[in-house]
């Protein structure tokens, strides 16, 4: 039995025998389940006057769970312990991913980043704005090595991204009364998965509603895609090839991840498909060289700018019939003013771009108006 359940069991019990005047049905009504679809990391639970988080998968094989209370303008706390308390209306908050910076631009919040680390990462044009403006506190390597630059900045809230060092400084945040938040996103598998967190998002900001509206819009865009490919025979879907060799080791999605999952939606065959997983495999030469010599596509080919550099890195790529063709693709068409990819910062969130990416290039007739977003064909004369 989860927590809610326990929750709602002692409330029917405690109306029971404590004699309370206040009929159950009003005690439950008070403390409402909000649905996700896809996410499995978080759970959101709302209050007369009070927003309840809880974070379940905060990072890959973790047991823990953080409960984060949000709190309505003028609201008082409820009895409980959390992990950190936000009050609303926030007005400063700091960042640490760049792919929470797409959750402030979609909700109108942008004037609210007041630091992240290395800024020049940063894509959104709405950020560089902020930043420009001399609005946003470069933080240097991370937050993790000025904290007293966080505290400093004193924000109403600060999201930690699990796959840095920044825990360590989650107790000294607490204790400088600055509350820390874990965004759990890339632990999510299910393409819509990690874009359903801009609703976590949009509690913090006091926003609710209109993440949800930004999240319906991205999903129906995706599933519509998704339906062009549906329905395609195996001998219509091509071989798919991906990740890269680094140190003799290759590294591609696994057959459960993310990104192989989104190859697949896309109406191809992706070549690793029986490499369980959800996170990256390490493959060696031999077996790839097995497997893909003659795929008919090679998709993530890391951020090489041409084939012939990408041949000179490695020289055993050049055995690959999709190098021999031309038919490879990477995802480096946009970038930010100082360099950083966009799809790094965007891709969790718009997972129907990407997919729509995927579809046009494998499936280039059933999207004959579309233009790629993220990728582009490696040309060596380029």
């Amino acid at each position: 039995m989860n927590k809610l359940s326990l929750l709602f069991l002692f409330l029917l019990l405690f109306s029971s025998f404590s004699g309370c005047k206040k009929p159950v049905s009003e005690e439950i009504a008070e403390f409402e389940v909000v649905p996700l679809k896809y996410a499995k990391g978080f759970s959101i639970s709302r209050g007369k006057d009070f927003w309840e988080i809880e974070v379940t998968q905060p990072w890959t094989g973790s047991d823990q769970t953080f409960r984060y209370l949000v709190l309505e303008e003028n609201a008082e706390k409820p009895a409980g312990e959390f992990s950190a308390i936000v009050q609303l209306p926030v007005q400063k908050i700091i960042l640490t991913s760049t792919t929470q910076i797409p959750h402030l631009d979609l909700l109108n919040s942008t004037e609210k980043l007041i630091g992240f680390p290395q800024v020049n990462l940063i894509s959104s044009a709405k950020a560089w704005e902020q930043i420009n403006a001399g609005k946003v506190k470069d933080l240097g390597s991370g937050p993790s090595a000025n904290t007293e630059m966080v505290i400093d900045l004193n924000p109403d809230f600060i999201l930690i991204s699990t796959l840095g060092e920044d825990l360590r400084y989650m107790d000294l945040l607490a204790q400088a009364g600055i509350p820390a938040l874990i965004n759990g996103e890339y632990v999510e598998q299910h393409p819509l998965g990690r874009a359903e967190w801009i609703k976590f998002t949009g509690v913090l900001l006091g926003k609710y509603e209109e993440s949800v509206a930004v999240f319906e819009t991205i999903e129906t865009d995706y599933l519509e895609a998704e339906k062009l490919v549906e329905n395609l025979p195996e001998t219509q879907r091509p071989t798919v090839l991906s990740g890269v060799m680094y140190q003799d080791i290759w590294y591609a999605p696994a057959s459960e991840s993310w990104g192989a999952q989104i190859l697949e939606n896309a109406g191809g065959r992706y070549i690793f498909s029986d490499q369980p997983g959800t996170g990256s495999l390490q493959l060696n030469y031999e077996f790839v060289l097995e497997n893909a010599l003659e795929t008919d596509f090679w998709i993530g080919s890391a951020d090489f700018a041409e084939l012939e550099s990408m041949g000179k890195a490695e020289p055993r790529y050049e055995a690959f019939q999709p190098f021999k063709t031309g038919k490879v693709f990477t995802y480096t068409l946009k970038t930010g003013p100082k360099g950083g990819l966009e799809y790094f910062e965007l891709g969790y969130m718009r997972p129907d771009l990407i997919l729509k990416d995927l579809i046009k290039i494998l499936h280039p007739n059933l999207l004959p108006d579309y233009e790629l977003y993220f990728y582009k064909q490696l040309d060596e004369k380029k």
